[in-house]
C-alpha cells in the first residue's frame, strides 16, 4: 500500500484525500471490518484456571488426606481428626490461590496493548472535519495529526508539514522519523510515508488516509504475536514439580504399602488402618514446603526491589541464577539514551565537548547555526533539558554552556525552513540576523560537503582546498568509527527577499564551519556490570533497533566488544539467514544485532533456547513484548518503558539500567541456593517422622508420634527456620562459578542422600534414643502393653517430638553453607535464623508443657532435662556436616559426588 501511487492508493480504498468517507459507507465499513480495536484470544474461564492448581499430585493427595480425615472425625468424633483436615484443606487452598495468582497475566498485556491507541481521532467526513471514538475509524478514512497527537491507525501520508513521529515504541529506533508523502523505502516499517497506529506525532503536523484498524494494524500484529507465544516454564515451577512428583511417588507407595501391611498382620479396625496409612502419607508430604518456597521467593523479590528490580512473577527469581545469556537492548538500557556532543572539528582541529578553551571566534558562528537551523526547545525551568528532537537538542545544550539561545534565537527570526528529510539529508534555515539574511545549513556530512566552497579559519572564511578536504575527511572518519552521528554546520549570506521558496534557495556557495559529533553515551556502571556479568560464565549479546556503527562502539566502549572484527548481524542479513546458520552464528564468542524487527528479536530467542539456553530479555518498546514473554525471563525498562512492555515481562528495572542486573543475578543464584537449603531443611525431618510407623508396624512397640504432632512439626515447629534460610547471605563463590545447568535438580540425588540417608537418620536415631529413655527412666519394659492414654507413654510421645525439634536446630545451622565453614559463614549472622530458632522452640515449649495442647497433640509435659535428651547427637550433627564441607573444599571426590549438593 505504501509503494503504488496516490491516485491508485485512493482507488483502491475507494476514497477522497479532500472529502473523506460518506458516514453512510464509514458505517458500512465498519460493520464489514469490526471496530478499531484490538481483540483478545479467548482464554479459559478464570474458575477453571482457578480449579486447576488445585488438582496437582501434591493437591490430590492431601485432598485424599482430608477427606479420610473428615471421615474418621464423623465415626468417631472427638479424636482430633478434624483438626488434622482442616489443616490439609487449608494447605491446598493457600498453595492453590499462590498457583493461579501467578498464571493470570494475560488479560493485563492485552489491555496495556489496548490502552495505546487514542479514545479520539479527528476524521474528514463527507468533506466535514469531525472528532469521532478512535474505535469507530475504518479503512480509506482521512485523519488528521497535529504534534503530540497519538496514531489511531495505520495510514498513509499525502500532506505533511515537518511531522515527526516517534516509532521508538515500535521498531526501536532513538531518534523521531521524519515523515515524507512518497515512499523511502520498500519496507513498510522503513518507509517514511506511513503512520502506524500506537505512534506519537512529536512535531509538525499532517493529514492521511488509513489502510490498516485493529488487528491488522503492526500493533496489532505484534500484540496477536505476543499472545501467540507459549509461555515457557519456569526453570523453579519445573523443579517443585519433579520434587512433587518424587515426593508424592514415595508417600503413596509407602503409604499403600503400609495399609496393606496393617490390612493383613495388624488387627485394629479398617479405619485405624486408614488413618495409620494417613499418618504415614501426611510424615512424607512436605505440607509447609510450598508455602515455604512461595515466602522464600517474596523475600528474595523484596530484596530485589531494594536493588530497583521489581520482580512481577514470584518464580522468576530464580530464573536469573541460572541465566546464561542475556539479550539486551542498548538505547536507554546500556546508554543513558540522551544525546550530546561528544567531539567538534573546528579550525582544522578535533576538540572534546569539555573542552571549553576555545576562542570566541572559533565558536560564534558555529553557535549561530546550532542555535538558528534548529527546531528544538530548552525549557525555561532547566536549559539543560530540552523538548524536540534528541540530536537538535543536544546541539542547544552545548551551545547554552556559551551563549543564551533564547535571547539568539529572539534577535535573529526565522524567515524560511526547509526541514530535514531522509531524501535531503539536510536542513536550511533563512534567518534575520543584524539586519542581513542568512542561510543556516545542518546536514549530513557527505552530502553537504559539496555545497560548501570555503572553509572558517580563526572567524575568515578561506578557500576550501584538498588540505581542508582531507582533514575535515579524517576528522569524520575517526567520529564516524566512534559510532557517533556527525552533522556538518555551515552558512552563507544571501541576497534578500521578502519571501522564500524551496527553488530560492542556494545550492552552494557555504561555508563551512565544523563537524559535530553526538553520542548517547553508556549509562555508569554498565561496563563494569557487563565484565561482572561475563565473569559469572553469562553471555551478552546486543540486540538493537540502531545502526551497526553506533551498536559496535556502543559495544566497545562497555568492554561487549573485545575483539577486532565482531560478528555483527543486521535485519536484512538475518531476513534471508536460515534458521541453522543463526545458531551457528550464534556460537560466536561475541555477536551483535542491528536493524532488528520484533519477529526478528523473537526468532533470535528462541534459537538461543533450541541451543540450550536459559535467556534473559531486556526491553521497553511494543516491539519487544513478544521475545519479552518467550524469555525465560523479561525484563523490562520502568521509566522509558511502555506499559505493554512492563506486562509482557517477569521482571521491571525501575531505574533502566543494566547494571541492576548484576545484584539480580547474584541474587537469583543466591536463592536457588538457599531455596536448597530450605528444602534440605524441610525433608529432612521425614525420616523420623516415618519411622515411628514403620517400627510400630515391623516391631509392634508403642507408636512414638502422632498425625497432628507431624503436621505441628511441618506447618509449625519448622516453618519459620526454613523460610529464614532464604534470607541467608550468598556465599563468597557465588558470582565466581559458571550459571547452573538446566539439567541440575532443585532436588539432587545428593541432597536426597544427605537429607534422608544422613541426617535424617541421625535425628531419627537421637528421636528413638530419647523416646525408650523417657519410656526406661519410667519403668517401662519391651513387650509391656501402654495404653493410649498412659501418662508415661504420653510423656516420651512428647521426648520423642522434642528430639526431632532439638536436631533440626541443628540443621537450621547447618544448612547455612553448602561449601563454606559454618564459621566462615557466621554462626551468628543470619539473625532471622536466630529469631526462628528461638521461637521454634517456644512453640515446641507450648505445645509441651501445656495442658491445653494435650488433647489436641496426644502428649504430656516433659521436664527440662528430657526436652534437651538429643543434645549430644545436635552437637554431633553439627561436627559431622563441618567435617563433610572441609572435605569438599579439599576437592575430596567421593565426598563431593556423595554430599556435595
Amino acid at each position: 500500500m505504501h509503494q503504488v501511487s496516490l491516485e491508485e492508493f485512493y482507488r483502491r480504498l475507494r476514497t477522497s484525500p479532500y472529502k473523506g468517507l460518506s458516514s453512510a459507507e464509514a458505517a458500512l465499513r465498519l460493520t464489514r471490518d469490526g471496530p478499531n480495536t484490538l481483540v483478545q484470544r479467548k482464554h479459559e474461564p478464570e474458575f477453571v484456571k482457578f480449579l486447576r492448581q488445585m488438582i496437582n499430585l501434591f493437591a490430590l493427595l492431601l485432598w485424599a488426606g482430608a477427606f479420610l480425615s473428615f471421615l474418621a472425625e464423623w465415626i468417631r468424633p472427638g479424636e482430633g481428626n478434624v483438626f488434622i483436615a482442616v489443616a490439609l484443606v487449608g494447605v491446598v487452598l493457600l498453595n492453590g490461590t499462590f498457583g493461579y495468582y501467578q498464571q493470570h497475566k494475560a488479560e493485563q498485556i492485552m489491555a496495556s496493548f489496548r490502552d495505546m491507541l487514542p479514545p479520539m481521532a479527528r476524521v474528514i467526513r463527507d468533506g466535514i472535519l469531525r472528532q469521532i471514538p478512535a474505535a469507530q475509524l475504518v479503512r480509506g478514512d482521512v485523519i488528521l495529526l497535529e504534534e503530540g497527537d497519538q496514531v489511531p491507525a495505520d495510514a498513509r501520508l499525502f500532506e505533511v508539514s515537518g511531522l515527526k513521529v516517534d516509532n521508538s515504541s515500535l521498531t526501536g529506533e532513538s531518534e523521531p522519523q521524519l515523515r515524507t508523502t512518497y515512499q523511502t523505502d520498500k519496507r513498510l516499517l522503513e518507509s517514511r510515508n506511513v503512520v502506524f497506529s500506537g505512534t506519537t506525532a512529536q512535531t509538525g503536523e499532517g493529514k492521511a488516509v488509513v489502510f490498516a484498524t485493529g488487528m491488522k494494524t503492526q500493533i496489532g500484529r505484534t500484540a496477536d504475536l505476543t499472545q501467540t507465544v507459549a509461555t515457557r516454564e519456569i526453570p523453579i515451577r519445573r523443579e517443585i514439580r519433579h520434587f512433587t512428583r518424587i515426593i508424592s511417588l514415595i508417600a503413596v507407595v509407602m503409604g499403600g504399602v503400609v495399609f496393606l501391611v496393617s490390612f493383613f498382620l495388624l488387627e485394629n479396625p479398617l479405619l485405624a488402618k486408614l488413618i495409620f496409612a494417613i499418618g504415614i502419607i501426611v510424615a512424607n508430604v512436605p505440607e509447609g514446603l510450598l508455602p515455604t518456597v512461595t515466602l522464600c521467593l517474596s523475600i528474595a523479590a523484596r530484596r530485589m526491589a531494594e536493588n530497583k528490580a521489581l520482580i512481577k512473577n514470584l518464580e522468576s527469581v530464580e530464573t536469573l541464577g541460572c541465566t546464561t545469556v542475556i539479550c539486551t537492548d542498548k538505547t536507554g538500557t546500556l546508554t543513558q539514551n540522551r544525546m550530546e556532543v561528544k567531539r567538534l572539528f573546528l579550525n582544522e582541529c578535533i576538540h572534546t565537548e569539555a573542552d571549553a578553551r576555545f576562542e570566541p571566534e572559533e565558536l560564534e558562528k558555529l553557535q549561530l547555526v546550532a542555535s538558528l537551523c534548529n527546531n528544538a526547545h530548552l525549557k525555561p525551568d532547566d536549559p539543560t533539558q530540552y523538548l524536540g528532537d534528541p540530536t537538535e537538542g543536544a546541539l542547544l545544550v552545548f551551545s547554552q554552556r556559551f551563549h543564551d539561545v533564547n535571547v539568539c534565537q529572539a534577535a535573529c527570526p526565522r524567515l524560511y525552513e526547509e526541514p530535514f528529510t531522509a531524501a535531503t539529508k539536510l536542513m536550511v534555515t533563512i534567518n534575520l540576523v543584524e539586519g542581513k539574511q542568512l542561510a543556516c545549513l545542518k546536514g549530513a556530512p557527505d552530502v553537504a560537503i559539496g555545497m560548501c566552497d570555503s572553509i572558517l579559519i580563526n572567524g575568515r572564511p578561506l578557500p576550501l582546498s584538498e588540505v581542508h578536504r582531507q582533514a575535515y575527511l579524517s576528522a569524520y572518519e575517526e567520529f564516524a568509527g566512534k559510532g557517533e552521528r556527525v552533522l556538518l554546520l555551515a552558512y552563507r549570506e544571501v541576497e534578500p527577499r521578502e519571501s522564500w521558496r524551496n527553488e530560492d534557495l542556494p545550492g552552494g556557495g557555504y561555508i563551512f564551519v565544523g563537524l559535530v559529533g553526538m553520542f548517547d553515551p553508556p549509562r555508569p556502571g554498565v561496563p563494569e556490570a557487563v565484565t561482572a556479568i561475563r565473569g559469572a560464565g553469562v553471555r551478552v549479546v546486543m540486540v538493537t533497533g540502531d545502526y551497526q556503527t553506533t551498536a559496535v562502539a556502543i559495544g566497545r566502549m562497555i568492554g561487549l566488544v573485545t575483539v577486532e572484527k565482531p560478528a555483527v548481524i543486521t535485519g536484512e542479513q538475518l531476513r534471508v539467514m536460515g534458521d541453522a546458520m543463526l545458531e551457528w552464528e550464534l556460537e560466536e564468542k561475541e555477536v551483535l544485532f542491528a536493524r532488528i524487527s520484533p519477529e526478528q528479536k523473537l526468532r533470535i530467542v528462541q534459537a538461543l533456547q533450541r541451543h540450550g539456553e536459559v535467556v534473559a530479555v531486556t526491553g521497553d518498546g511494543v516491539n519487544d513484548a513478544p521475545a519479552l514473554k518467550q524469555a525465560d525471563i523479561g525484563v523490562a525498562m520502568g521509566l522509558s518503558g511502555t506499559d505493554v512492555a512492563r506486562e509482557s515481562a517477569d521482571m521491571v528495572l525501575m531505574d533502566d539500567n543494566f547494571a541492576t542486573l548484576l545484584p539480580a543475578i547474584r541474587e537469583g543464584r543466591t536463592i536457588f541456593d538457599n531455596l536448597k537449603k530450605s528444602i534440605a531443611y524441610t525433608v529432612t525431618h521425614a525420616v523420623p517422622e516415618v519411622a515411628p510407623y514403620l517400627a510400630f508396624l515391623l516391631f509392634g512397640i508403642p507408636l512414638p508420634l502422632t498425625v497432628t504432632l507431624i503436621l505441628s512439626i511441618d506447618l509449625g515447629t519448622d516453618m519459620l527456620p526454613a523460610i529464614a534460610l532464604a534470607s541467608e547471605q550468598a556465599e563468597r563463590d557465588i558470582m565466581l562459578i559458571p550459571p547452573r545447568s538446566r539439567k541440575e535438580r532443585l532436588v539432587s540425588a545428593r541432597l536426597i542422600f544427605l537429607a534422608y540417608g544422613l541426617h535424617g537418620v541421625l535425628e531419627a536415631v537421637a528421636a528413638f534414643y530419647a523416646y525408650f529413655s523417657v519410656l526406661h527412666d519410667g519403668g517401662w519394659r519391651s513387650g509391656t502393653p501402654l495404653a493410649a492414654n498412659d501418662p508415661l507413654y504420653l510423656k516420651a510421645v512428647s521426648a520423642f517430638f522434642a528430639a526431632i525439634v532439638i536436631c533440626q536446630v541443628a540443621n537450621g545451622l547447618m544448612s547455612k553453607t553448602h561449601r563454606q565453614s559454618l564459621l566462615q559463614q557466621g554462626v551468628f549472622s543470619n539473625r532471622w535464623l536466630l529469631v526462628s530458632i528461638a521461637m521454634e522452640l517456644a512453640l515446641a515449649a507450648a505445645i509441651i508443657g501445656l495442658e491445653p495442647f494435650h488433647l489436641l497433640f496426644g502428649n504430656a509435659s516433659l521436664n527440662i532435662g528430657d526436652f534437651f535428651l538429643a543434645w549430644p547427637f545436635a552437637v554431633g550433627m553439627l561436627f559431622l556436616d563441618e567435617g563433610r564441607r572441609w572435605l569438599i573444599r579439599r576437592n575430596v571426590r567421593w565426598v563431593i559426588k556423595l554430599t556435595g549438593c
